[in-house]
């Protein structure tokens, strides 16, 4: 359904950094990475889409967080959401709820909540049962 979803920060190489320690736990690869336009794009490591692409706002005006939009990660395995939780609270991200099962969403839903340093709320989820 998604070609890519986009989210960006006043600082481009801070949010490179945050995402690669959080996506390589999960198997995620850079696709792309160019410094000077600034981008950086990442994908699951056997695929080419669809792509998180990561950047600063492209009309040059400050980054605002948005409020009820959520980007949800998806995990190999429930040891991988929380590896990739555990990365994101290492490099500054603020809880919005540890791993855990969420069974009111499914009785296999495993999922954690957090804002990246930049106010960006995501979800690293496994759907797989224990």
């Amino acid at each position: 359904m998604f070609s890519h979803v986009t989210l960006a920060a006043d600082d481009f190489e801070a949010l490179r950094s945050f995402y690669a320690a959080v996506l390589s736990e999960l198997g995620c690869k850079e696709r792309f990475y160019k410094p000077e336009a600034p981008y950086s794009t990442w994908c699951d490591a056997g695929g080419e889409r669809p792509l998180l692409f990561l950047t600063s706002p492209f009309n040059g005006q400050a980054h605002h967080a948005g409020n009820g939009q959520m980007i949800a990660y998806l995990a190999p395995t429930r040891e991988a959401v929380t590896r990739a939780y555990e990365a994101a609270m290492a490099n500054g991200a603020t809880d919005e709820g540890p791993p855990g099962p969420r069974p009111q969403y499914h009785p296999d839903y495993f999922g954690a909540y957090a804002r990246d340093p930049f106010g960006n709320k995501f979800c690293i989820c496994c759907h797989e049962a224990e």
